[in-house]
Formats: structure tokens, C-alpha cells, sequence
């Protein structure tokens, strides 16, 4: 849905869009930056021949146009005059509901040196940007071919969440009661007054059909990866590069549970029972070399797992300096738009703001949020309770009646269990952001940051409880084994069917209907259409399942040697439904720069280690191994001191295979060393010109 603009481009790239359809409808609503129909610009050098549209702004229904003006002009004004100088455009007619969006060159390169963001520099090494340097940076009269797609409509969002107002003003066509405060967030009181209803950046369809090509409709294997950060960010693009990294990472864990299940006559023994349910006669009398084989899986998962995420690490790295985002600013912010209080003088930063005391957010904290996740946990527990209670129940009638029937109520318990996992995590996300929303937080890293803490807490308690206790209180191995086999098996079902089945069914039969649209419909009509689409529901829980699948590979696979196999493919189908699903059943998201996975590559980690504990304990209920020590003479003490021995062997291991890895390439830490460098000669020499005018 791109038009060319902002920073003008070539007449290549204008034809070439023009031929196709979307190009040809779009250009209807081009113009130069001066006529009526945009907002003009009050810099020269932003003029362009065609705007771009980024973003869509839709109004209320009952938005009177003297408000839509009113909106207009403040996001048109400069920002020294509490702007956020941008283009706007009102659509068919100024009594329309949709303002269009879309951000000059000038407000673009200000934007992007405020964020951090790398450029090529005209050596051809990536620098952090500099405004007052921009004309020795690539590109950087082409906002297109200078910034991506996702980047210029995050600094359309990101400029319109800096409103502020700059005194006390009365917003024409709306009650005295709407009235905006001095420092108040203007785009947040918009929103809450009902004038603004929805404010989302617009899809390109040439460049989303390209990329869906190249995606997930051929037969090819590899990921494009750069389109992606082009067109969704860099967020979405860490994601999908880290589900293909660990993927593909999953080939040596699947070789290796296939050779053991094969080449094993007592795992195939197990498997046998994980599918029946009921004891299986072995037919090997010595039952030796499978125990080997389940050490074998037991070391080379605590291994693998440290290797993965350390290789995983210097492929992050890699990336964020090919994106540009390995130098991204951290600078004192202004409040994020939820957050409120009394206004008052910031003593850090001198400006005026909403202040809320740290005490009141503790006590929050303590009195609401400790409590209400408590109870979610203690609600967990319940439902392993009935599980057990379940299992025993359906055990007795399996003994009782000896049928198939019986033994397919054998999965019952797990499959109930499960379902009331998932229903209790849903309720308990949004749970935790109404939580994380109380608590008031100013920073919006802030925010992510303990509501990501909310959901891993709970979400480790759900998915791992059960497993934990099975394996260290009732050390009931088979048990064990049949609940992980029912997780893989009915939790991927589960997870393919929510997440890409129900919304397919939910676009095709409810939502496409009423999207109807042809070659000859106006592009406010098509802009429309996007707006009917559901929002984008965030990578949270895709970060989620990718956690739970390492755990269970990392932690019980030495029990399953085939789980590797089952993760390998669902995740084979996963990318695929996941890149359909976001380049066709959501709206396009914003998404902000980000410089890696941020905390969930802790949450992978702190897995990774807890691997070595789980994996020894699990070990040392091998009957072989039990047996072969009382053999030697052990009592379960010694067993128990040289399990924790062993644990701590695998643990300094771990921690020198982590620092022989180093977490990113030679060139890429001098790289990040030169970056550093130049910004502080560029800081100096901006001192010293301050100083001298």
C-alpha cells in the first residue's frame, strides 16, 4: 500500500508500482506534499512529487469536522510548537472518519537519530545515525530505500504518542469536560473521549503479495528474513529467524532419539507402553544398552541446549547489526501514554508530567498483584490435583474392565488436564496485563518487562508442575512418560487449531464477506477494509510455546527420546502458519527497533541450566542404574552425593562451553567498538560547535 514519498525515489520504482492494480487505485490518492489535500510541509527540502500513506487514524462516528480539523492542524504543526510534524490527509472529504498519515523526511532522520538507529555510512559500515551528518549517510534523500516500511510507520506512532499538550486547551466540537491539561498526552485523552477509535499502519499489497511469495507459498526452505524486517520489524523478524534457527537446531536431538528408539528394544518397549498404557513384556533380557542410550539423550540435551543458545546469540548479533538496531538509544522517555497522576515538575528531566510516588507502585504490587498471581498458582495446583485424581479413577477401570474402551479412557485425565491448562493460561493473560496495567509503571520497557515476568512465572508453574512433581515426588517414570507424550501430541494439536485454524475459519466465513472490494473502490475503502481485520495479538504467546517445546526437550527428553521428532515437525509447519497467519489474518502491527529477543533469551537460559537437574535426577531413577550401584555397594546417600556431583560436572561444563562461545563474532564486537567510537567523537565535536556559537 506503499506511494512513493517522503523523501522522494525513482521513476523506476513509480512506474513499476504504478502497473499493477494497488499502485494505479493508491495513486489516486498521491499528491504533491502542497496541495489541499495534504497537510503542507514547512521545511523545502520534505517536498515531494508523492506522500506515502503509513498510517491510519479512524475517528468516531460521531466526530464533528470542526475536531478533525482541529486534529489535523496539531498533527501537521512543527513539534517546537507541540506538533508532531507530520502529513495528514483527510481522506474522501472533511467530514470523513479516517485521517491518513504519513511522515516527511525531516521528521523521519530527527526520529531516526533519536532511536539509535544504524545507517550505512558512506564507507559502507554501518554508523549511528547523525542528524547534522545525514548527507554522508546512503540513501538519506530516498526515505524508502533508507529506512524500511516498519520503521517509518513506527515513527509516525512514535511522534503521535509524544504529543503533549502545551497549555490548557478546550478541543473544538467536544465538551468542556474534554478539556487537555498542560503536558497532558494528547493522543491518549483523544483516545478516551472516543474521538480517536483506532490508529494502525497500513499494509502494502505489492510488497505483502512479493513477500508471501517468497515466504510460505513456494517450496523453498530458507526464510527471507531481511523482507521480513522490512516489512514487519525487526521484533517479528528476530522471532521467525529464531524459530527457523531453532528448528533446524532440532536435526541432531531428532537423529538421535530415532536411533536410539530404533536400534533399542527396550525403548521401543516404552514407546509401545506410551501408547497402550499397559505394561509391555520386554523381549531382550539385558536391557543395558538402552540405559546407555538414555544417558547418551540425558548429556547431549544438557549440551545442546547451552550450544543452541550460545550459537544463538552470535546469529542475534549478527542480525542486529545488519538491521541496524545494535546501537539503539537509551534515553529518559517520556512517560509512556497509560501512564497517569498528578501533574507535576519531573526532577529529573525539569518537564512537566503526570508523577506517580514508587511507594504506591509497591503496594500495589504487593497487596494486588502478589495476591491475584498466588491464586492463578493455587488454581494450578487444583487442576493437578483433579488430574491425579483423574488418573487414579480411570486406572481402576482400566484394571477393572481390560478394554479398549478402557484403555482410551486411559488419556482422559491428561486430556482434561491440558485443556483446563490452556483455558486457565488464556484467562490468566489478560489477567496479568489488567495487572501490570494498575500497577502504573512509567517506562514502557518497564511495563513489557513485569508483565513478561507475570506470564513466565505462572506459565513455567503450568506447563512444568505436573512434570516436576510426577518426576521428583512420585519418580513414576512410565507416568511421566505417558503425560509428556499427551503434552507434545494434544498441545501442538491444540496450539495449530487456536491459532491458525479458528482465525482462518473466523476471516474466511465471518470477516471476508464484509471486505468485499473491487479494482475500481476508492483507496479510503480499501484502508477501511483493514481496519475490519483483528489486531495482531503479539508474539507473546508464540515466545510461549517455543519456551514450553525447550523445556520439554531440554528438560524430559532423556524419558521420550522422540520428542525432538514431534517438536522438529510441528515447527516445519509452524513457520509456515505463522507467516500465513500474520500476512493475512491480522492487521499489520507497529512494532518498535529492538536489538534481540530481549528477556525471553534469560527465560531459554535459565532453562538450559535447570536441564542439568532434572536430567541427573531422572537418571538416577533408571532401575539399571539403581540396581548397578547396589550392586556396587552404594547406599542412597552416596547415590544422591554423586548425582549432585555429577550435576555439578555437567554445570561447569555448561558454563565453559558458554564462554568458549563467545556471545558474538570478532568482527562484530570490533564493529560495535568503532560504533561506540565515532558516536563519542560525533557528541564531542556537537559540544564544542554548541560551545563556540
Amino acid at each position: 500500500m506503499v506511494m512513493k514519498g517522503g523523501g522522494g525515489s525513482s521513476e523506476t520504482a513509480q512506474q513499476t508500482e504504478e502497473k499493477t492494480p494497488e499502485g494505479k487505485l493508491l495513486g489516486k490518492l498521491s499528491a504533491t506534499t502542497s496541495s489541499p489535500g495534504w497537510t503542507k510541509v514547512s521545511c523545502p527540502c520534505c517536498e515531494s512529487q508523492r506522500v506515502e500513506p503509513l498510517v491510519l487514524v479512524k475517528l468516531g462516528e460521531k466526530v464533528r469536522p470542526e475536531t478533525k480539523r482541529w486534529l489535523m492542524r496539531v498533527i501537521g504543526a512543527p513539534q517546537e510548537d507541540g506538533g508532531a510534524a507530520l502529513l495528514a490527509h483527510p481522506g474522501e472529504d472533511a467530514t470523513g472518519d479516517i485521517i491518513v498519515l504519513s511522515a516527511p523526511r525531516c521528521t523521519l532522520l530527527r526520529a531516526t537519530e533519536e532511536l539509535g538507529l544504524c545507517k550505512t555510512y558512506h564507507s559502507g559500515d554501518m554508523e549511528a545515525f547523525s542528524y547534522n551528518d545525514r548527507d554522508n549517510f546512503n540513501d538519506s534523500d530516498n526515505m524508502e530505500a533508507f529506512l524500511t516500511l516498519a520503521e517509518r510507520q513506527y515513527i509516525v506512532k512514535y511522534e503521535l504518542d509524544g504529543l503533549r499538550a502545551q497549555r490548557d486547551l478546550r478541543i473544538p466540537g467536544l465538551p468542556d469536560s474534554c478539556t487537555l491539561q498542560y503536558r497532558n498526552n494528547i493522543w491518549q485523552k483523544l483516545g478516551s473521549a472516543g474521538v480517536i477509535v483506532d490508529t494502525f499502519p497500513l499494509h502494502n499489497p505489492p510488497q505483502l503479495k512479493e513477500l508471501s511469495e517468497a515466504w510460505y507459498s513456494g517450496n523453498q526452505l530458507a526464510q527471507p528474513l531481511d523482507s521480513v524486517n522490512s516489512y514487519f520489524g525487526s521484533p517479528v523478524a528476530f522471532y521467525f529467524s529464531f524459530l527457523d534457527f531453532y528448528t533446524w537446531s532440532l536435526l541432531p536431538p531428532a537423529i538421535l532419539g530415532l536411533s536410539i528408539t530404533y536400534f533399542s528394544g527396550e525403548a521401543q518397549k516404552e514407546m509401545d507402553e506410551s501408547v497402550s498404557g499397559s505394561p509391555v513384556q520386554s523381549v531382550e533380557a539385558d536391557s543395558g544398552p538402552v540405559v546407555g542410550g538414555h544417558m547418551i539423550q540425558a548429556v547431549f540435551s544438557m549440551l545442546w541446549s547451552t550450544v543452541v543458545m550460545e550459537l544463538w546469540k552470535r546469529r542475534s548479533s549478527t542480525l542486529s547489526y545488519r538491521w541496524g538496531t545494535l546501537h539503539l538509544a537509551e534515553r529518559f522517555a517520556e512517560p509512556r501514554p497509560g501512564f497517569h497522576g498528578d501533574l507535576g515538575v519531573n526532577p529529573v528531566t525539569g518537564r512537566m508530567e503526570p508523577l506517580f510516588p514508587e511507594w504506591q507502585r509497591d503496594v500495589r504490587m504487593a497487596l494486588v498483584s502478589v495476591p491475584v498471581v498466588g491464586l492463578f498458582l493455587g488454581l494450578v495446583v487444583v487442576g493437578m490435583l483433579g488430574f491425579y485424581w483423574g488418573e487414579a479413577q480411570v486406572q481402576q477401570l482400566h484394571t477393572d474392565w481390560d478394554s479398549l474402551l478402557s484403555q482410551t479412557l486411559l488419556y482422559m485425565p491428561s486430556v482434561l488436564h491440558i485443556v483446563f491448562s490452556n483455558v486457565l493460561a488464556t484467562v490468566y493473560r489478560r489477567v496479568a496485563k489488567s495487572l501490570t496495567e494498575y500497577e502504573n509503571h512509567r517506562e514502557e520497557s518497564a511495563y513489557e518487562k513485569h508483565l513478561t515476568a507475570k506470564v513466565l512465572v505462572f506459565t513455567f508453574f503450568n506447563c512444568f508442575a505436573v512434570l516436576f512433581h510426577i518426576a521428583f515426588f512420585k519418580q513414576d517414570v512410565p507416568l511421566l512418560r505417558k503425560r509428556l507424550v499427551s503434552l507434545l501430541i494434544i498441545t501442538q494439536l491444540v496450539n495449530q487449531v487456536t491459532e491458525v485454524v479458528i482465525p482462518f475459519l473466523v476471516d474466511r466465513f465471518i470477516s471476508a464477506p464484509h471486505r468485499t472490494e473491487s479494482e475500481d473502490d476508492p483507496p479510503e475503502d480499501k484502508f477501511r477494509n483493514q481496519s475490519t481485520l483483528p489486531a495482531f495479538p503479539g508474539l507473546f504467546a508464540e515466545y510461549i510455546e517455543l519456551l514450553v517445546q525447550f523445556g520439554y526437550l531440554s528438560l524430559f527428553s532423556c524419558v521420550y527420546p522422540l520428542t525432538a521428532v514431534l517438536l522438529l515437525i510441528n515447527n516445519l509447519t509452524e513457520i509456515r502458519s505463522d507467516a500465513y497467519k500474520i500476512c493475512k489474518l491480522f492487521r499489520k502491527p507497529f512494532t518498535p527497533p529492538v536489538a534481540s529477543m530481549g528477556v525471553w533469551r534469560i527465560a531459554f537460559e535459565v532453562l538450559s541450566f535447570a536441564s542439568v537437574v532434572t536430567n541427573c535426577w531422572l537418571l538416577m531413577l533408571s532401575p539399571w542404574l539403581q540396581e548397578l550401584c547396589q550392586e556396587g555397594g552404594l547406599t542412597a546417600t552416596n547415590i544422591l552425593m554423586l548425582a549432585v556431583l555429577v550435576e555439578h560436572l555437567l554445570i561447569l561444563v555448561k558454563v565453559v562451553l558458554a564462554v568458549l562461545i563467545p556471545d558474538e563474532p570478532d568482527w562484530i564486537r570490533k564493529k560495535i567498538e568503532h560504533i561506540e567510537f565515532t558516536s563519542m567523537q560525533a557528541l564531542r565535536e556537537q559540544k564544542l560547535h554548541s560551545e563556540k556559537s
